[in-house]
This record gives structure tokens, C-alpha cells and sequence, in this order.
């Protein structure tokens, strides 16, 4: 039980904090719907699942190289690189406001997903995060087998039944918005993820 709390305290400091990714699932759920937002989302969770995979099987042998400086600055700046392109992509693009009338083809939803994939892989904030319940909680302890599932099991399902919930949200606010106020969110979303990638690049450069 011990865990499970654990894991449900960690999911939960995910759920609420207002970053990149938060934005991506909102934004992408408001403009284009309800399933483009899960296809964000799904993009993320398989980030999640594959950095919990890493971190579990290879963080010991690896650790040398994360906490290089090298590794660290061209980790920062990618993730900088892509936040400025998806915010500025934001500001350009004029969302479709009728997107239930808009027919999405195989490769938008390949795009949401590498949206969501993207954000949350090179998001640093992500990295640092799994690294340190990993090495510090997990293997730090020496926790089982069992143990560490349950840990890490309670941390992926909070992450994914809070962002559908976003997502489910702010589908469901869209109808109280009106063609400005959608325009305005999106171009307020792009302002803030180029405002994550200056400082991210400032903090690594």
C-alpha cells in the first residue's frame, strides 16, 4: 500500500503541472477534437513507458553518461529546438475552429502522435523526473520486483487517466469558446512553449 501511495503522490505532481505537455493535449483536443487529443496523449504515454523501461534496466550503467555536460547541453538544446518550432507553428497557423467537419487523414494522426511523442521525450523536465524516482526510489532502495511495479505501474496510470481527463476537458469547454477565444488560446500556447525553449536554451547554453 505503501507504494501505491508513492506512485499516486508522483502520478498526481505530473497531473497538475501546467508545462509543454499540458498544453499539447489541450490545444490539440480544442482545435481538432476529442481522439486527435488521445493520439497527443498516446504519443506520450509510450514516451513515458520507454523512459521507465530505460531508466529501470540500464540507469547504473549509463549514469556516468547522463551527468556529463556534453550529454546534458545537446539534451537541453534539442528540447529548446522543438519547443520554439512547435510554439512558433502556434502562432503562424490559424487553428480550424470546425475541425468535426474537417476529415483527418492516417498521417495527422501520425503527426499528433510524434507531437505528443516529441514534447515528451526531449522535455527535460521528463527526463529528469523518471531518472530520479528510478535511481533514487526504485533502485536507490532496493525495492522488488513486485514492489517496483506497483510503484512505477500507479505512476503510469495517474499520468494517463489525468491527461484524458484534460483532454475530455477542454473538449468539453470548447463549446463555451468562441472563434476568438479559441484563436487566442492557441496563439497564447504557442507564446508559452517559445517561452519554455528561450529558457530552456538559456539554462543549457
Amino acid at each position: 500500500m505503501a507504494f501505491f501511495i508513492e506512485g499516486l503522490l508522483f502520478g498526481l505532481i505530473l497531473a497538475v503541472s501546467l508545462g509543454p505537455i499540458f498544453i499539447a493535449l489541450t490545444q490539440t483536443s480544442i482545435e481538432k477534437g476529442i481522439l486527435p487529443g488521445l493520439t497527443v496523449g498516446s504519443g506520450i504515454w509510450i514516451s513515458d513507458f520507454l523512459f521507465v523501461y530505460f531508466f529501470y534496466n540500464f540507469i547504473r550503467s549509463v549514469q556516468s553518461t547522463i551527468e556529463s555536460e556534453f550529454f546534458i547541453f545537446w539534451m537541453g538544446m534539442s528540447g529548446a529546438l522543438v519547443l520554439l518550432i512547435f510554439g512558433i507553428v502556434l502562432l503562424i497557423k490559424k487553428p480550424e475552429l470546425e475541425y468535426k467537419h474537417v476529415k483527418l487523414r492516417k498521417r495527422n494522426y501520425v503527426g499528433f502522435w510524434l507531437k505528443g511523442f516529441l514534447i515528451n521525450t526531449i522535455n527535460p523536465f521528463t527526463f529528469v523526473f523518471w531518472m530520479g524516482v528510478i535511481s533514487t526510489y526504485v533502485i536507490g532502495r532496493k525495492i522488488d520486483g513486485t514492489q517496483s511495479a506497483i510503484l512505477l505501474f500507479t505512476i503510469l496510470i495517474v499520468i494517463i487517466l489525468s491527461d484524458m481527463g484534460k483532454v475530455y476537458l477542454a473538449h468539453g469547454i470548447k463549446r463555451w469558446l468562441t472563434p476568438q477565444h479559441i484563436n487566442q488560446i492557441s496563439n497564447f500556447s504557442g507564446i508559452i512553449l517559445i517561452a519554455f525553449g528561450l529558457f530552456l536554451g538559456y539554462r543549457v547554453a
